[in-house]
Order: structure tokens, then C-alpha cells, then sequence
């Protein structure tokens, strides 16, 4: 249902546009819709957000942006209708960070009015009712689909028999695992990170060049080659411990060493303006030795022989020795952190985790590799997740195939589901279109809308 939200930065993936047939105008009325008006700056102001995040241009962008917000407005005027309140908790989060985005993005207050053409105030005005108007249409958009009747094992089954088996879900091949998993020593890796960058600032501070030292030592890949230039931001885009840190420093300042999740900074301060601020850095991450993955490899590859010899169980070797929590207590078995659910597909896998499964016969177990958890982002992340190593028995696996009634239920229940509701919703925009005055500018006219009746209400 995100294809009838209002037009915000990344929302709506639609082509963007032309500006030859707009230059030079000034703002006017484009539309009116019942209550409701849609003028041009309200177009060329999320023409600019598109820009501002790397979208090209084609003529079809205004054309997108117009019927979209024409949807939309039909969605609110009902909305307002039915008296629906504005969740302003989720306005202001997210209003705050559109803006903090965009100071970050475009490099501070300046450039923002600069690009927009209106001060940041205006342009929070401006967006802070948007955001209201979208929060009004997203609820009416829920209402609107709980109005579907009850979808029961029926409707399910009448989709599989009137739909073709081209056309119905595929299920892809879904794997069921357990696993044993070592963690290398981390303090050990953390002091020989803080020992190399104590090194480097010494360097710094006795008049090395910061930038030169960044290019030849950060491990931000983002930014080294810059010579670690962080670019003008706002504060809150980084760790707060790293923040905290650069908004103490004075320009030209060096840091001491800051830790934050991702692993070990320092950071040189060039300039600051309120919560914005412009540096460099250096990132150290903790790195371990060869001799540590050996000694987990050994110590796994002999687990592994112990379980075939028949010595000891999978389950119970993975809950005396295995160190992932979320794992051990259950003898091992993985689970999608997300869904729970015991089995995963392809893509739900890391890289590694399926490269040391791939081949194996259900009951078999891999030889010890290196892959990572689920932990997120950090100083050990590599890939989504903290360096481990691990051993997997492959345990079940559920080929791909062609949905079916008996054990895809749910899969194919939630697809009856989402089409039900978006076809209520198609059919109220179809009604509401036919019901409501709506006049649309004939600078228009030569846009190809995706809807039937739009079109109609240009005025001639």
C-alpha cells in the first residue's frame, strides 16, 4: 500500500522529470480536488527531494508526482471525513529526520535553502504538514482495508483454482540448521587496535599530516581515500560517543581515542556550526590473528569428530560449548531473528552459512568456517553481524516449489489478503475519482497517467 503515500524522500520509486515545460513559472493552483489544492511549488519541491537523492530526470517525473498526490488526496479527504487524529509523535521523528538528512546530504542549513530556495523554518512549515497528511492518509489507508470481509479457507482456495500456476507464489528452497559457534578473543584484538592508533595520533601530534595518515591507515572505506573527511553533518548522524566527542574539540583539534560500536576513532575537528559540524577521522577495527581462527578451526574440527564418532550428540556439544546464546540453549538449532522461524531461505542466509551448506546431504556437517552473527553493526561486523566461527549440520531441507494449500497456507493466505486490500483500495480512488470535483490544469494534459479518469479532469 506505499504506492498511494504521499511523495517523501526514497518513498516513492517513480521516474523523475524533465524541467523545461515548468522553468520559469511562477507558483499556481494545478489542481483542485474537492477541498483540497495541489499547487506547483507542492511538484517541484519533491522534485527537488528526488534530486537531492540521486534520481534522474525524464519528463514522466511531474506526471508521477501530481497522480500520486491526487491519490492521496482523495485518501485525506476521507480521512477527514471519519475524524481521524494525527499521530504527531511520528510526524516530529520523522520530520527530524528528514531534515537532519538533508543537512547531512547537501552539507548544512546553507546549502539546504540554497537548493530549496526557502529557509529551513519554511521548509519544516512546509513538510510538517506533509508529514500530517500522510499520517491522516496511511490511517484511512488501514481503515479503508479492514473494510475487506474475513478471507477464509475458501477465498484461498478459489484464488488457487482461478489463478494459473504460473502465476501463483513460488516458495523458494528453505533450509533448517543448527550450528556450534566459537568467538575469537576480543580483548585482545581491541588492545592491539587501541595500541596502533595511539601510535598513529603520536604521529599526528609530533606534525604528521592527519589526512595523509588517514589515507594510509582508516579502515573506513567511505571516506580514506578523502583522507578521512567526514564532510559538514549533523551530529546526530554518528554514535553519540562519537559526537560528543568532535562537539568537544575545538578546530584543529585532535580527539583522544573515541570507542563506538564500529571499532576505534580519532577525530580532527576543521570547523562547527551548531549541531553541524565538519572533521576527519582515522578507524582502527580490532583485527584478529591467524593463530586465533587455528585454534578455533582445531578445536571445532575435533567437536565435529567426537559428534560422528557417536561420543557426543550435536545437541549436546552445541549446548556445552557453543558460545552464541540465541543458539545454545536449544542445542544449536538456528533461527530467523526476524520471523523466528526455524527455516531459512537463500536470502535470509549469510554468504558464508550457505556456502558451507550447499552441498551437504541432510544429517552431514560442515567443515569449520568463519562466518558472522546476527549482532548488527560493530566493531567485529563483517557483513551485517561479529565475527565467528562455526561448524552447521544441515538438518532439514524443504525444496523450491509452487505454493500449495496444504503447506503453504499462510503464504497464501496473506497473498489473498494484500490483494484484497489493495483492491479496495483501487476501488475507492475509481469511486472517489467519479464522486469528487476535481479540476487539473491543462499543462498536464500531455501526461499519461497510470489511472483511468484522471485524464477526464483536465480542463479543457
Amino acid at each position: 500500500m506505499k504506492r498511494f503515500l504521499t511523495v517523501f524522500a526514497g518513498a516513492l520509486l517513480c521516474v523523475a522529470a524533465g524541467a523545461q515545460k515548468y522553468s520559469g513559472l511562477a507558483d499556481k493552483t494545478v489542481a483542485i480536488i474537492g477541498g483540497e489544492f495541489v499547487m506547483l511549488s507542492d511538484i517541484e519541491q519533491e522534485v527537488r527531494m528526488m534530486r537531492a537523492r540521486g534520481y534522474a530526470s525524464d519528463k514522466a517525473m511531474r506526471c508521477d508526482i501530481l497522480e500520486q498526490i491526487l491519490a492521496n488526496k482523495l485518501i485525506l479527504s476521507q480521512a477527514r471525513v471519519d475524524s481521524l487524529v494525527v499521530n504527531y509523535e511520528s510526524v516530529n521523528a520523522n520530520l527530524n529526520d528528514r531534515i537532519s538528512s538533508l543537512l547531512t546530504d547537501l552539507g548544512g542549513e546553507e546549502a539546504v535553502e540554497e537548493y530549496f530556495g526557502k529557509s529551513v523554518n519554511r521548509l519544516r512549515e512546509d513538510w510538517r504538514k506533509q508529514l500530517e497528511e500522510m499520517s491522516l492518509t496511511q490511517q484511512e489507508q488501514s481503515e479503508i482495508a479492514k473494510g475487506i470481509p474475513e478471507v477464509t479457507p475458501y477465498d484461498v482456495k478459489q484464488y488457487m483454482d482461478t489463478t494459473s500456476k504460473a502465476n501463483l507464489p513460488m516458495i523458494p528452497a528453505q533450509y533448517q540448521m543448527s550450528q556450534i559457534c566459537i568467538y575469537p578473543d576480543r580483548e585482545a584484538a581491541k588492545m592491539a587496535a587501541k595500541e596502533k592508533l595511539l601510535e598513529i595520533r603520536e604521529r599526528i601530534v609530533s606534525g604528521e599530516k592527519f589526512s595523509t595518515l588517514a589515507r594510509l591507515y582508516s579502515q573506513d572505506p567511505s571516506n580514506a581515500r578523502t583522507g578521512g573527511d567526514l564532510g559538514m553533518a549533523n551530529k546526530s548522524s554518528f554514535w553519540t560517543s562519537f559526537s560528543d566527542a568532535a562537539m568537544a574539540l575545538k578546530p584543529g583539534m585532535v580527539s583522544n581515542i573515541v570507542e563506538t560500536p564500529d571499532g576505534f576513532h580519532i577525530i580532527e575537528m576543521i570547523s562547527k556550526k551548531g549541531d553541524m559540524f565538519h572533521a576527519r577521522h582515522i578507524l582502527i577495527k580490532p583485527e584478529y590473528t591467524s593463530e586465533d581462527m587455528e585454534k578455533a578451526y582445531a578445536k571445532l574440527d575435533s567437536l565435529k569428530t567426537e559428534i560422528l564418532a557417536g561420543n557426543i550428540s550435536f545437541e549436546q556439544a552445541a549446548r556445552r560449548f557453543s558460545e552464541d546464546p540465541s543458539t545454545r540453549t536449544n542445542g544449536g538449532q538456528m533461527a530467523d531473528p526476524n520471523s523466528g522461524s526455524s527455516y531459512f531461505e537463500v536470502d535470509q542466509m549469510k554468504p558464508a552459512d550457505y556456502k558451507a551448506i550447499a552441498s551437504l546431504k541432510e544429517g552431514e556437517i560442515s567443515e569449520p568456517f568463519t562466518s558472522t552473527d546476527n549482532e548488527g553493526r560493530g566493531a567485529f561486523t563483517i557483513d551485517g553481524g561479529n565475527l565467528v566461527y562455526k561448524i552447521i549440520r544441515l538438518d532439514k531441507t524443504i525444496p523450491a516449489h509452487t505454493a500449495n494449500f496444504d503447506k503453504d497456507y499462510d503464504v497464501l493466505y496473506k497473498t489473498v489478503v494484500v490483494g484484497k486490500q489493495n483492491a479496495a483500495i483501487d476501488d475507492f480512488i475509481s469511486r472517489k475519482i467519479k464522486e469528487t470535483y476535481i479540476v487539473i490544469d491543462p499543462m498536464f494534459e500531455d501526461c499519461e497517467f497510470s489511472r483511468e479518469g484522471w485524464s477526464e479532469k483536465i480542463r479543457k
